[in-house]
């Protein structure tokens, strides 16, 4: 595919850096028609042609039920463009979060059940991974929306063992910056779908991304100075740069010219 050699590059060293994929592993892709989860869709069947570790690919959106729905046939088209099978997991989440529970900040419990059905989908076609698209930028964010709401360091693991599901998480795209899954979304005209949730937009992590916008326009780089403290505290499941088995990890290069 055009344009994935940046997209494939950073993925492919957070892979092997953290030993992400084994033999015989059956990856199902957590897709929700965001830019994200598209762009390592389209990373992992890129990298399946020619990894030394062989693994198997497959597509699942939970959907959510809200009333406007998704027309998620483009999402269909690209799934068959790329070779790999699509489910969808009909879920009544949105009435439960909004209708029935009256959630005033639903995104905690919203993550929660759309977890579990994701994870209970995979396990039902036989998956023994998951792979989630969380990014660079993600990994800054959580590891800061911790400390100023929660008053605790902490941050998602690059790699999760659910030793109740039997699942592991995996997030691929650990050290590829966001601007870069944007680019490449538009550049290949990715089928990408705005979410109809109400809350969409109006989240404390998007006032986090805003606020560290405007701290890095002060401070460039401050981004890659926190994500390489998030390493080399090895903070759940992080290690650093020093300690990987590839070269240098590319969250510790110079941040990449905008």
């Amino acid at each position: 595919m055009e344009h994935i050699k940046r997209i494939l590059s950073y993925t492919r060293r957070a892979v092997d850096d953290y030993g992400m994929i084994r033999a015989g592993d059956r990856i199902a892709v957590g897709v929700s028609a965001g830019k994200d989860s598209l762009t390592l869709l389209c990373a992992l069947a890129e990298l399946r042609r020619f990894y030394p570790i062989p693994f198997e690919l497959f597509a699942i959106t939970v959907d959510m039920g809200f009333a406007a729905g998704m027309d998620l046939d483009p999402i269909r088209r690209l799934c068959v463009e790329l070779n790999v099978p699509y489910t969808v997991v009909p879920t009544e989440i949105s009435h439960i979060v909004f209708d029935v529970r009256h959630e005033p900040n639903p995104c905690s419990l919203c993550a929660k059940m759309r977890r579990g059905a994701l994870h209970n989908a995979a396990r039902d076609i036989g998956c023994n991974v998951v792979a989630l698209g969380h990014h660079f930028d993600d990994a800054v964010e959580t590891f800061m929306l911790n400390l100023f709401y929660e008053g605790r360091i902490g941050c998602f693991s690059p790699v999760t063992d659910l030793s109740r599901t039997g699942i592991r998480l995996i997030r691929p795209m650990l050290y590829l910056p966001e601007k870069d899954i944007r680019y490449f979304a538009q550049k290949v005209n990715l089928p990408v779908i705005k979410s109809p949730c109400p809350a969409d937009g109006n989240t404390e992590r998007e006032a986090m991304k805003r606020l560290l916008a405007g701290l890095e326009r002060d401070s460039k780089g401050l981004r890659y100075r926190i994500f390489g403290a998030i390493q080399r505290g090895e903070i759940d499941g992080f290690k650093p740069a020093s300690r990987l088995r590839g070269t240098k990890a590319y969250a510790e290069d110079e941040p990449p010219a905008d």
